[in-house]
């Protein structure tokens, strides 16, 4: 029994600080709002982000910047990992680890990259783990099993944190692969904004499989190109994740996508969603990791086109169609 601070208290950081709450002492739920955190200690449930799951008793909401953990569990939007971390305090003993899933703007580092930066931890990124895989806020929430990676470059930190945070409904695999898994969950947001523009305009699951199918693969060639393993985005972090973002209901991205081929406005979508869609950034930085690394990414360059506002759902989707032929 140890202490946790999960630094986000958005819907993911507050379904992982309830699901992990057996496995702590204490557990702090970090948030920038202090109203949030208020109403969250009062009403013991985060009615704004996750309403209707209790906070267990061991799990204190605060704004304090002061850590004693000993994990301390990143789940900002990457967007803003940087600013959050430049505050904390971390004592120098405590694990990190990020549930962040993005790719930082301009510097198109890595969460865990930026972490280890911010943090000084030496050997950037290699005291940093990284925890991805599909699942949904509300499903983890609720006590529904899940299966995830938890990656790193130490393996020590790897098992430390898979021993941490395992439970009998939440099943942890560890993995070496940071870069692989780091990308797959970011990378797996954008094919999703394309997954839900198929969804919108009406398309069947014979599309909605093969952008799945074609979206796997540009997403491996460019984590590949990036020192990655091909076989980390076949598994639960690669194209377990990607099918759950491209066909879940509760996908954020999805969501965008499938009221962009509605004809609503990207500023619309975002300011109505109330929560992040990571994969709106994310296009931008992989299209630079992709030019940078010379990797063809289609499906990609048609979200971002789409995004920019730049021609229709229906055109960017014909646009791939017609590319030249060529062998798989």
């Amino acid at each position: 029994m140890s202490r946790l601070k999960v630094v986000g208290a958005g819907s993911w950081g507050t379904a992982l600080a309830i699901a992990l709450a057996p496995r702590f002492e204490h557990v702090e739920l970090w948030g920038r709002d202090a109203a949030l955190v208020a109403a969250m200690n009062r009403e013991r449930e985060n009615a704004r982000y996750l309403a209707g799951f209790p906070l267990p008793a061991n799990v204190q909401a605060t704004t304090s910047f002061e850590s004693a953990a000993d994990f301390v569990l990143n789940v900002v939007p990457s967007q803003h990992t940087r600013q959050v971390f430049s505050g904390f305090r971390i004592n120098a003993g405590a694990q990190l680890v990020s549930a962040s899933k993005g790719i930082e703007k301009g510097t198109l580092m890595r969460v865990s990259q930026l972490m280890a930066e911010v943090t000084g931890r030496p050997g950037i990124g290699r005291q940093v783990a990284v925890l991805s895989g599909p699942s949904f806020a509300r499903e983890v929430a609720s006590g529904e099993p899940a299966a995830m990676v938890v990656a790193a470059a130490e393996p020590a930190l790897a098992a430390a944190v898979q021993e941490a945070f395992s439970t009998p409904l939440f099943r942890l695999y560890t993995s070496a692969d940071v870069v692989g898994v780091e990308l797959g969950a970011a990378l797996k947001n954008v094919i999703a904004i394309a997954a839900g523009v198929v969804q919108g305009l009406g398309l069947g699951s014979n599309t909605r499989a093969a952008l799945i199918a074609r979206g796997l693969a540009e997403i491996t060639r460019l984590a590949v190109a990036m020192g990655a393993e091909a076989r980390t985005l076949s598994g639960l972090a690669g194209l377990g994740d990607l099918v759950l973002t491209c066909t879940g209901e509760l996908s954020r991205n999805r969501r965008v996508g499938m009221e962009l081929a509605q004809g609503k406005a990207l500023s619309d979508i975002l300011q109505g969603m109330g929560m992040v869609a990571e994969g709106v950034d994310t296009t931008v930085a992989a299209l630079e990791l992709a030019e940078r690394h010379h990797v063809e990414m289609p499906i990609t360059s048609q979200v971002a086109v789409l995004l920019r506002g730049e021609q229709s759902p229906a055109e960017a989707i014909r646009q791939l169609m017609v590319r030249s032929l060529k062998s798989e």
